[in-house]
């Protein structure tokens, strides 16, 4: 192989790294490892082969084929939306080609092994996964434009940890924190839409988020989070805390004068220490802290 072809492999492979957003990868693989700690029954489940294929799977495969769908079919969008415009850019946009439509391809094909090798009960949330999110981008559903679908079809992002739960559990997760997980992802996906509403309004694309505006946007997002706190409080008391850290944020914010394209990129921190505390306190049921602890 020549340097000059080694060179352009390698600028391939970290364009689709670019691509997958590794800043938000924990989105998806995170609620797995919450799922498997609230799901498994002993301590061997917690480290079986599923769920560490599901792990893997949901840490760059899915966001392939999430982030790929998405680039592909907004790439004229794209073309005005200043995160992706130039080399500093903190994403990058579709350049055109197959081998993105090929990797995202790839990237579903890798899933059936998953939903074979799963119990009855995770299969409804692997399929549920792919199907919203192939329709939230891609025609002819293109939830994304169709507020306020393309806020409560991002309820996807919560069917990886249900999957989980339910494959190292063998049945359904509770439907208090099911829709805890779905009105968190509710909030979470329209706070990341703010920051785009004046390039979505300039092409002409209608979200919640253009269509309540920056201010009325933050205070939907804050009531999803309350609401979300109090369902996870129907599951446990407990569980509500981390949760009710986000309308917190969201008053800060605005209190603050925080600008909502500053703040966006505080959010995977936030979210990574949430899921890390609600994943300490479920495998706090198997192992208890003091078995642990000095």
């Amino acid at each position: 192989m020549s340097r000059l072809t080694a060179a352009g492999v390698a600028g391939r492979l970290g364009y689709l790294l670019r691509l997958s957003r590794p800043r938000f990868w924990l989105y998806l693989a995170g609620p797995v490892l919450v799922g498997v700690a609230y799901g498994a029954p002993t301590v061997p489940a917690l480290v079986g082969a599923l769920p560490a294929a599901l792990f893997a799977y949901f840490l760059l495969p899915a966001n392939l084929l999430l982030y790929g769908v998405n680039d592909v079919f907004d790439r004229d969008v794209d073309a005005a939306n200043p995160e992706k415009k130039g080399e500093d850019a903190p994403e990058v946009r579709y350049d055109g080609g197959a081998l993105v439509p090929a990797v995202v391809v790839a990237a579903a094909a890798l899933s059936a092994p998953l939903l074979v090798a799963s119990p009855p009960a995770a299969r409804p949330y692997l399929v549920g996964f792919l199907a919203l999110g192939v329709a939230y981008s891609a025609p002819p559903l293109r939830l994304k434009t169709s507020p306020p679908l393309d806020s409560v079809s991002n309820g996807l992002y919560v069917l990886p940890g249900a999957a989980a739960y339910a494959a190292v559990a063998g049945h359904h997760p509770p439907l208090a924190a099911l829709a805890g997980g779905w009105l968190w992802a509710m909030g979470m996906h329209t706070f990341s839409a703010a920051p785009d509403i004046e390039p979505d309004r300039a092409a002409g694309i209608r979200t919640t988020a253009t269509v309540l505006g920056e201010a009325w946007t933050l205070r939907y997002c804050a009531a999803c989070w309350l609401l979300a706190a109090a369902a996870f409080a129907a599951v446990h008391p407990l569980l509500a805390a981390p949760l009710a850290l986000y309308p917190l944020l969201v008053a800060a914010i605005r209190l603050g004068g925080v600008a909502v394209d500053r703040a966006y990129w505080w959010f995977p921190a936030v979210n990574t220490a949430v899921g890390a505390a609600l994943t300490v306190g479920g495998l706090a049921r198997l192992v208890p802290p003091e078995a642990v602890l000095p």
